[in-house]
């Protein structure tokens, strides 16, 4: 059965490149991401990777931990991580899981057979400190995912779990949020001292709530 939102993320004990780690040990009271990818030594994988290992202080400001995934051997992550360092500029700096037997892969429904039938399509998981599934995106082999975008969707997630808000189509960091509707205008007003404007009873915007 697929993993859908509010579940569980099932936790797991593997070998990975920082050593044998259990997912929900690991995670502790942070949020995580949990992604994967086709295959060790691919040009797409080497870009993203690279790119997850540069964004990575950003994911911490955020008290996200990354983790990764592909049914490649441990050995063949730490020897790609070289490649990775080469042409992007920064190495491996988060635990990649080997999964040869695919016992993860197969866990978390990674495994596509009808895009890939042998190796990891490209998911991505965000997990709340409470290990609920937040998020769940996947992508085809010959797309790269947009790291922004996974920050972006971190931050709205973020916000909504500390604030009765939701976030507006293309919302970023700073700009309007939505009151939820369970709200009562005068409820509104005491949660957001700072105002809010009503384009409809169910549509109320305020300034993004700080701190």
């Amino acid at each position: 059965m697929a993993i859908q939102l509010g579940d569980t993320a099932p936790d797991f004990t593997a070998e990975t490149t920082e050593g044998r780690l259990s997912l929900h040990d690991y995670l502790g009271d942070s949020w995580g991401l949990l992604f994967s990818h086709p295959a060790d030594f691919t040009p797409v994988c080497t870009t993203e990777l690279g790119e997850f290992a540069r964004r990575k202080d950003d994911f911490a400001r955020r008290n996200v931990k990354l983790i990764g995934v592909s049914v490649d051997a441990v050995d063949s992550h730490r020897r790609w991580s070289n490649d990775i360092a080469e042409t992007q500029g920064t190495a491996l700096n988060y635990p990649l899981v080997g999964d040869e037997d695919r016992s993860v892969a197969n866990l978390y429904g990674m495994i596509h057979p009808n895009a890939i039938a042998t190796a990891t399509v490209r998911t991505v998981f965000v997990i709340g400190p409470d290990k609920k599934v937040m998020l769940t995106v996947t992508y085809p082999a010959n797309v790269g995912r947009n790291v922004d975008e996974i920050i972006r969707v971190i931050d709205a997630l973020q916000l909504s779990s500390t604030y009765p808000v939701s976030t507006p189509v293309n919302w970023r960091e700073g700009d309007e949020v939505i009151i939820s509707p369970a709200l009562s205008d005068d409820e509104a007003r005491e949660r957001f001292p700072k105002g809010f404007r009503s384009l409809k009873p169910y549509l109320r915007l305020t300034p993004q709530p700080e701190g």
